[in-house]
């Protein structure tokens, strides 16, 4: 495989752009999830950015985006370049597994042979020629057989990721960097991630999966034989008039569960999953913390304002604001704090605080308060 700037050979690209980004409430939604906001201030949502990084590696004929059905609207606007054939819209959320499977089936009657990459829409990634780079050897890997993931070199003792546990070079052709992998580990403690960081043979899992789609739903099928029949069933019918009813019917059906565990986990067990390591700079955006952390670059006394016609008065303070109301916030002497102002929501925090946002979502949910969420 070349490392021009040719679309790859054979390669897919699939964008899963799902979930509500709850860790990012209330700024994020059900109606208004986090792929749809620009959170680093370049003019782009973060679906946006996804789509012109895989673009140059796919060809824009050659995206497909998962998504909820009363999201197709606003992807479509973001995306004018998306084919209407790779607009593939669920009826409720059923995991990434039944996402990334059904992309696969599809596209695997479509294309026999057929090569996938997912990747998701809300991610932050720098260094454009080292992510190319690292797609392109799980290419040559994943034509080789292996189910492929790209690994991210920690650069701090994070416990909000899970880690991937390599084990020696697999020598394939084509893709000299690719390491097979011992096993994945959950989201670990600060003590055990501290190991894991000195250790040097761990990395974040980024959730990005290369694959031949063929040997992805035959891992499906091995773990999740149910699943995988369901899978095949609405691909039959995807491109036929037959397309609705059989959604309707099979979709709510199909298992809940990640591909971590329905693909990943057991592949890695059978010696059949490889890592590429990414040695470009990537970010999950997965809370409040982490936005403050790329506006910063690096400088933690900097506060970072986010919000068109935000107005600020800060002395002394430092972390993020985010405002959608104009109303005038002033900080005083606060350190690495976390304001968001939506018009029928206020979120006060700070960055050592910002992963618990979700029980805080969850909480309002169990309270019957669904009008803010």
């Amino acid at each position: 495989m070349s490392h021009s700037m040719e679309p790859l050979d054979r390669f897919y690209s699939v964008i899963p752009a799902g979930g509500i980004g709850s860790r990012l409430w209330p700024l994020s939604r059900a109606d208004a999830p986090k792929f749809l906001h620009d959170l680093t201030g370049s003019g782009q949502t973060l679906l946006r950015a996804t789509w012109d990084r895989l673009a140059p590696l796919s060809g824009e004929q050659r995206i497909m985006v998962v998504t909820g059905r009363a999201h197709r609207a606003a992807v479509e606007e973001q995306l004018p370049e998306l084919a209407d054939l790779n607009v593939v819209l669920e009826s409720e959320p059923r995991e990434s597994t039944a996402a990334i499977g059904l992309a696969a089936a599809i596209l695997e009657r479509r294309e026999p042979g057929v090569i996938i990459g997912s990747f998701a829409a809300d991610h932050v990634i720098k260094g454009h020629h080292l992510f190319r780079q690292a797609v392109t050897d799980a290419v040559c890997a994943a034509d080789a057989g292996y189910i492929v993931t790209i690994g991210i070199q920690p650069t701090e003792p994070a416990v909000g990721f899970g880690y991937i546990k390599t084990a020696g070079a697999l020598h394939i052709a084509g893709a000299a960097s690719a390491l097979s992998v011992d096993s994945f580990v959950e989201k670990p403690d600060l003590a055990t991630a501290q190991g894991y960081l000195a250790n040097g043979t761990y990395f974040w899992n980024a959730g990005m999966f290369i694959a031949r789609a063929d040997r992805l739903l035959e891992e499906i099928g091995a773990s999740e034989p149910e699943l995988l029949a369901g899978l095949l069933e609405l691909a039959e019918a995807w491109d036929t008039p037959r397309r609705g009813a059989v959604v309707d019917r099979v979709w709510p059906r199909l298992k809940k569960i990640a591909i971590d565990y329905s693909v990943a986990e057991p592949a890695a067990g059978r010696g059949k999953l490889a890592v590429i390591p990414g040695q470009f700079d990537w970010d999950d955006v997965g809370d409040f913390a982490s936005i403050a952390k790329i506006h910063a670059n690096g400088r933690k006394r900097d506060l970072a304002i986010l919000g068109e016609g935000a107005r600020v008065l800060a002395d002394s303070s430092s972390g993020i604001v985010v405002s959608h109301t104009g109303r005038m916030i002033a900080l005083i002497g606060v350190e690495d704090i976390v304001v968001v102002d939506t018009p029928d929501a206020l979120l006060v925090t700070t960055s050592a605080n910002a992963q618990k946002v979700k029980a805080v979502v969850d909480a309002l949910k169990l309270s019957g308060s669904s009008d803010v969420l």
